[in-house]
């Protein structure tokens, strides 16, 4: 085989690998445990067998569009650390954690269900997220933003928890804006009340 036929069948096991990696966050990011190996095949235009080369099972399909995930989200929060704005970077990404959650929880929950779990490498994605979110929290306290006697552990929490809540099919837009709203207003600098002596 020449050098060229390899290069060209390396470049496209990767585009195979990449459009699977697509179509299985979509797939299961909606259908979550009762998606599909063979419905990601299909969509990705490529055979079954093309998804297990790659994914040797449902699980390691998962665990991957989870860790590619995570690596993004941690990747666009760092983007925001050189903002003007580090107050509106906090609660701009931490809302947009919020509105991407139901997906998330789907993969992680369709993840569970496939005998996986999301040790090892998703964990160290999570973490990643995690320290990159700590890390615009830092900024936007000490540009005054944020009140200064929280820190990460308790804010990763209402974080979330307001995404748990939002995940939840019943809940209105409208409800689910006002709870950030308001976890919003308790993240918010304590000012001295007006005309206090």
């Amino acid at each position: 085989m020449s050098q060229t036929g390899g290069r060209a069948r390396r470049v496209d096991a990767q585009a195979n690998r990449g459009r699977i990696l697509d179509v299985a966050e979509d797939v299961f990011g909606k259908g979550g445990a009762t998606a599909s190996t063979e419905e990601v095949a299909r969509l990705a235009g490529v055979g079954i067998a093309t998804v297990f080369r790659h994914f040797p099972t449902k699980a390691a399909l998962l665990q991957a569009v989870l860790i590619r995930r995570f690596d993004r989200l941690r990747e666009q929060a760092e983007a925001l650390l050189d903002t003007a704005e580090p107050g509106a970077a906090f609660f701009g990404f931490f809302r947009h954690l919020v509105a991407d959650a139901a997906t998330k929880i789907a993969i992680g929950d369709a993840l569970l269900d496939a005998g996986g779990d999301d040790d090892g490498e998703a964990a160290r994605a999570s973490a990643g997220l995690r320290r990159a979110v700590g890390a615009l929290l830092d900024r936007a306290q000490r540009a005054g933003e944020v009140r200064d006697d929280v820190e990460l552990p308790e804010v990763y929490a209402l974080l979330v928890a307001t995404s748990r809540a939002a995940a939840h099919p019943n809940l209105d837009a409208e409800v689910s804006a006002r709870v950030l709203d308001i976890v919003f207003a308790g993240l918010a600098p304590i000012r001295p009340a007006t005309g206090a002596r």
